[in-house]
């Protein structure tokens, strides 16, 4: 089998699988999206990095000793429709890379990243990749029963909380935060975050 080390060895008008993913060595960060190759957007500015790392920091002080486990980007996300179950690798067709995800479903993580849908979810936004962020995986998490989404936006200085109810396949938006509002999670209540010391150093 030819390796591809190069996107312009592949079709990016074909459909793939998360076999084929795997299979894949080179450089260029890609998602897939229902089958479809996604470049992701360039290295992130300094400003998503820190927030990226403050919110991690803090999400692992707070789950430090318990069951459930923080992950941040780069990290492999297999996702399907909640209603089927473990699939194998070549009828996975989406894979993603979030920016920060909690999940306390152990049995979910192996060698190669998450195989379902981490509990808790949070992109922050760069100003090249908000369309798939707000619309695309908005509608793939809520598929896919991912319970709490959040998407941070560093220059409004604003957290908006989505939350799936029950059976609900559409996300509601739960809240939105600002100034001095302390962010605080749907799925782990006792966890919140002050937005005006986490948007101070950034």
């Amino acid at each position: 089998m030819m390796k591809i080390t190069q996107l312009s060895q592949l079709d990016l008008t074909a459909s793939y699988s998360y076999a084929d993913y795997v299979t894949w060595q080179f450089a260029d960060a890609v998602e897939l999206i229902k089958g479809k190759i996604q470049l992701m957007s360039p290295a992130p500015n300094v400003k998503h990095q820190k927030l990226s790392i403050i919110l991690s920091s803090r999400l692992f002080n707070h789950f430090e000793n318990r069951t459930c486990q923080v992950f941040s980007a780069p990290f492999d996300v297999r996702l399907y429709d909640r209603k089927k179950s473990l699939l194998a690798n070549k009828d996975i067709i989406t894979v993603v890379q979030p920016d920060i995800c909690v999940i306390c479903d152990n049995s979910k993580l192996d060698e190669q990243g998450c195989n379902g849908s981490p509990d808790w979810i949070i992109e922050i936004l760069s100003k090249g990749n908000s369309k798939k962020e707000v619309k695309t995986k908005h509608a793939l998490y809520a598929e896919s029963g991912v319970k709490e989404y959040w998407l941070v936006y560093p220059y409004e200085e604003v957290i908006q909380q989505f939350v799936l109810h029950g059976d609900d396949t559409s996300y509601q938006l739960a809240n939105s935060y600002a100034d001095d509002d302390r962010a605080i999670s749907y799925v782990f209540p006792d966890l919140a975050i002050n937005l005006a010391t986490l948007f101070k150093d950034v």
